[in-house]
């Protein structure tokens, strides 16, 4: 499971050097609010989706290792969670990136 954190860090990475010369000044991160100037943040904010990502991702990890070892059903189902936020913040930063390039 960590090789396909890894992976997905790698692809944010690189559709982010492939389009760094496109981005504009801000970007539209905020989408929980109004249309419109109070959607954009500054082009950095972007990084708050990989972030989220892996402090999630490990957060998940620790806290199986720490108090559900022994129960398949939780490792199930944290596993599944986790693999939903690979694939969901992934998506959302390649969106984010290629809405704005």
């Amino acid at each position: 499971m960590d090789y396909i954190l890894l992976l997905s860090n790698l692809i944010m990475i690189g559709f982010f050097i492939f389009r760094f010369n496109r981005i504009p000044p801000q970007v539209p991160i905020f989408n929980s609010r109004p249309e419109g100037e109070e959607q954009l943040g500054d082009w950095w904010f972007i990084f708050l989706i990989p972030l989220a990502l892996n402090l999630f991702f490990f957060f998940n990890s620790f806290l199986v290792k720490k108090m559900f070892k022994d129960n398949h059903f939780v490792l199930t189902v944290i596993g599944y969670f986790n693999w939903f936020l690979i694939i969901a913040f992934t998506l959302i930063f390649i969106r984010i990136i290629l809405l704005v390039t």
